[in-house]
């Protein structure tokens, strides 16, 4: 019995070890996933305030976005009722339409003449080569 209770102590020792290592290797795992929780955790977070930010940003340009189309809507009316006014005036006035009937002078008559711009660069080119105004003092040749 004592070889046999021996031989019984040192598998008892060598499953308590196996165990030993069990235990440690597990805590391992442990660790590593709990660090791998908190990352998943942090970027979850920083997931969710960026959410949270885009939805604010969005609200706002909602709010400007109506905001605009209530001044776009605002301006529409006025150019309307400017319009209306002109047009009324010119019916109530012969001197008036007979003025507004004129052609404009070739120098005025220029300044309205654009072409078409592309982009913002282009705008800035034609504005670079423009031509200098006439002096007022002498009369035009036209």
């Amino acid at each position: 019995m004592n070889r046999t209770g021996a031989l019984f102590l040192l598998l008892a020792l060598a499953v308590a070890g196996w165990l030993k290592w069990q235990v440690i290797v597990l805590g391992d795992r442990l660790g590593e996933a709990q660090r791998e929780n908190g990352k998943i955790t942090a970027a979850l977070t920083d997931t969710r305030t960026a959410i949270s930010r885009l939805q604010t940003a969005a609200g706002q340009l909602a709010q400007e976005e109506k905001n605009l189309r209530a001044d776009l809507d605002n301006a529409h009316r006025l150019a309307l009722n400017r319009e209306q006014k002109i047009q009324r005036l010119l019916n109530e006035n012969q001197t008036l339409r007979d003025w507004f009937n004129t052609a404009l002078p070739a120098d005025v008559a220029r300044l309205h003449q654009r072409p078409g711009f592309i982009g913002a660069a282009d705008y800035l080119r034609w504005l670079s080569d423009g031509e200098p105004m006439p002096d007022t003092v002498q009369p035009s040749g036209d």
